[in-house]
């Protein structure tokens, strides 16, 4: 069997290629245009002759439509990735959810090759009923706020893939992600916990945008990935939209605190206010915690890892790089 994973040299994308790798015979196409993916992420897989890692971008259809074609099964995990880089580059992040998504799904009609959609929780935009089911209604700011522009193009990859599985029966699973974090990522583009950690361990200043009362909840990548190929795997979650989260919650100023504690860390805690770091319109959703009762109904099972053995895997590895440079 083969698999394809678009931005599989990605944070999850990689985490991903490890567990298709370790528990199945597949052999394994990883499909990157490395804007924010990394060949590193995957050095200790491209030897084997399972994988393969191919540059290019899913918006260029004549490259993807063929991967697609020859894949048995489909993950498709290529995105814009962070806060920082949807405000920064809107209109490429709108792009590369917007047509790529299509240009995977449209290929994989033919050979009804199912087909994984990542999805994310920004869909909820700021929505206050937490936890936040599936079934909810959404609320976004302005379209003038081009921070919403992610969750729109989210919002209409969804669609798309409801829409193939309605029309053309396609077997295609979406999975809403909530806070994906652990090993290989990084703070560039505004992930909160690599950054924090990051700052504790030169004893700066961990910076809290906004006042941090807001509230997120974090999900371990080795869980949300397991959780990724049983929904493509499992017949039951067709046609169907699924959070993919842990429903620990807790607030970013107490997030800043738990990573100076286990840290033992010097560094203090400042508050930057939104607009210094983003735009004068720039919007925060205060809260962020899925409901995971459907993933529990058709998985038997969802994340549970507590945020300190999350934390506490990240440290270990930004401690170890810190130690090797």
């Amino acid at each position: 069997m083969q698999t394809l994973i678009t931005g599989g040299s990605g944070f999850i994308g990689s985490h991903l290629a490890t567990l298709l790798f370790e528990e199945t015979d597949d052999d394994i196409i990883l499909f990157d245009d490395f804007s924010t993916g990394r060949s590193s992420n995957v050095s200790h897989l491209t030897d084997h002759n399972r994988v393969e890692l191919i540059e290019g971008d899913v918006i260029d259809k004549e490259t993807i439509t063929p991967l697609v074609q020859q894949s048995d099964r489909v993950f498709h995990l290529a995105a814009a990735v962070g806060v920082q880089r949807i405000v920064d580059k809107p209109l490429r992040s709108m792009r590369t959810n917007l047509i790529g998504t299509e240009n995977v799904l449209d290929a994989a009609v033919d050979d009804q090759t199912p087909v994984f959609i990542a999805s994310s929780s920004e869909l909820y935009g700021k929505a206050e009923a937490v936890p936040f089911a599936e079934s909810d209604d959404r609320v976004l700011g302005p379209t003038s706020s081009l921070r919403w522009s992610y969750a729109s193009a989210k919002a209409v990859d969804e669609s798309l893939a409801l829409a193939y599985y309605r029309d053309h029966d396609l077997p295609v699973a979406v999975g809403r992600y909530f806070n994906i974090v652990g090993p290989r990522q990084t703070g560039q583009y505004g992930m909160v916990i690599p950054r924090f950690v990051e700052q504790a361990l030169e004893n700066k200043p961990l910076t809290v945008y906004g006042d941090g009362t807001q509230t997120r909840s974090f999900t371990h990548v080795t869980e949300a990935v397991k959780a990724t190929y049983e929904l493509l795997t499992t017949p039951e979650a067709h046609g169907e939209v699924i959070n993919v989260g842990a429903p620990e919650a807790t607030s970013i100023k107490e997030l800043a605190e738990r990573i100076i504690n286990l840290t033992e860390s010097n560094s203090e805690i400042t508050y930057i206010p939104y607009e210094e770091v983003y735009s004068e319109d720039f919007e925060d959703p205060q809260q962020r915690e899925p409901d995971v009762s459907k993933l529990e109904s058709v998985l038997g099972w969802h994340p549970t890892t507590d945020l300190d053995r999350i934390l506490n895997d990240i440290i270990e590895e930004q401690t170890t790089v810190t130690a090797s440079t």
